[in-house]
């Protein structure tokens, strides 16, 4: 078999999932210039360029694997089943994965596990633990691809987190569609049942035995309130690092977006968590160009994230996806204004995460070393808890594990460190 995931946190999941799936019932990766029997794509539909990079996957494997047969799942073989249908090779479209059980057991394909015990290829695991989402962003054509609220039970995830630091991972992302809807649908209209809610679900993961740590992919700021401040703030294992997606730090750009939240409120939430952890850090995500931003509206963008200190931005170009509201705007920003204003976004980020590097300085936290440094052998380079890039001295040994670095200094590229006493 050979497995191809495009797309984000969720589809790395459910294909490790599927995989351990189809290693149950006999079926192994195909090696290197090996043909395989069977091809299975996980798609992605943000954006109309998922779709095209999508359907070029289907058929590159059909060229490389003739005879073989392709199941294409995921959000693009949900929002265009008869296109995909149409490819070279595709035998089965998994238009909902709660029907995967179902499709594969039509072809002899049973006992599909509940969770996962592993993931490959990565030093720290994600974990599904929420599927869908119900909010109404214009730009945004998941809530139809992945409509509805499904929550995992407390006990699945728990004992699949469990699996996985017995596995050896040290590091647990918390991840899903909608992660602060987790558990939302499960007591809705049902009287007399207590919620149970995500800052319920890490508290109770927080009790697990072992050296590992846990952190949340993201959680909006609507979702930030005392409950969910208190909860973090007493969690030993939650690592304080947290990526509210802000989008845009405009109010007016906020409304055509139709999120749920001004600019205003957004940083008192984040200061309200700055008064309660210690030192936490913040990401997060901007659509730059929206239609008709103006350079007032950028502005105020810029200034909002200077004022959050974000230490990362994840800058996307505004990209129209068919089927939304927002693609329908004829106010479109030209090219190289975007450019241009991704460009002075990128500066405020390297400004915030140099003040933010140098409060670092002198601190022991705890690293995750992902990969060698410039193809040495004696230093390595990964994330800590605040999600800080830490370069240390280090060896083959130390890759997927935690080591204790103290920081000596604040780089550009990262903060550098030494191994502390043990």
């Amino acid at each position: 078999m050979k497995l191809v995931t495009l797309g984000c946190k969720v589809n790395q999941y459910e294909t490790q999932l599927l995989k351990e799936g189809l290693e149950r019932n006999g079926f192994r990766e195909a090696r290197q210039g090996e043909t395989a029997d069977l091809c299975v794509v996980n798609t992605c539909t943000v954006t109309n360029n998922g779709d095209s990079r999508s359907r070029q996957v289907i058929r590159q494997l059909a060229r490389e694997n003739p005879g073989g047969r392709t199941l294409v799942m995921g959000c693009y073989a949900t929002n265009d089943p008869e296109t995909v249908r149409g490819l070279p090779n595709v035998f089965e479209v998994v238009t909902d994965k709660r029907e995967l059980p179902d499709i594969l057991g039509r072809h002899g394909i049973y006992d599909l596990p509940s969770g996962i015990s592993r993931f490959e290829g990565r030093k720290r695991a994600y974990v599904k633990v929420q599927d869908g989402c119900i909010l109404k962003c214009s730009y945004c054509i998941i809530p139809q691809v992945r409509p509805g609220l499904r929550s995992r039970s407390a006990d699945d995830v728990e004992d699949e987190v469990r699996r996985l630091i017995d596995a050896g991972h040290q590091e647990i992302v918390l991840t899903g569609i909608h992660v602060g809807h987790y558990g939302v649908e499960m007591t809705r209209g049902k009287s007399g049942l207590p919620p149970f809610r995500l800052w319920h679900l890490f508290e109770r993961l927080d009790r697990l035995p072992g050296d590992w740590r846990m952190r949340l992919s993201s959680v909006e700021a609507a979702e930030i309130h005392d409950d969910f401040i208190s909860a973090a703030a007493n969690c030993e294992r939650l690592c304080p690092q947290f990526h509210p997606a802000l989008q845009s730090g405009s109010d007016t750009v906020l409304r055509r977006m139709r999120r749920r939240y001004s600019a205003r409120r957004f940083l008192e939430k984040l200061a309200a968590m700055r008064e309660r952890l210690d030192e936490p850090t913040f990401t997060t995500d901007i659509i730059v160009g929206f239609p008709g931003e103006t350079d007032e509206e950028h502005a105020a963008t810029v200034e909002t994230c200077r004022q959050a200190g974000f230490i990362k931005l994840h800058l996307f170009p505004f990209s129209p996806r068919t089927g939304t509201p927002a693609a329908a705007s004829k106010e479109r920003v030209p090219g190289d204004v975007v450019s241009r204003r991704m460009a002075e976004l990128a500066a405020v980020e390297r400004e915030n995460l140099a003040v933010a590097g140098k409060r670092m300085t002198g601190r022991t936290v705890r690293a995750m070393a992902e990969s060698f440094v410039n193809g040495r052998t004696d230093r390595v380079v990964g994330h800590d808890e605040r999600y800080f890039q830490i370069e240390f001295p280090g060896s083959v040994d130390d890759l997927g594990r935690l080591t204790s670095v103290q920081i000596r200094e604040s780089a550009p590229e990262a903060l550098l460190g030494e191994r502390a006493e043990s």
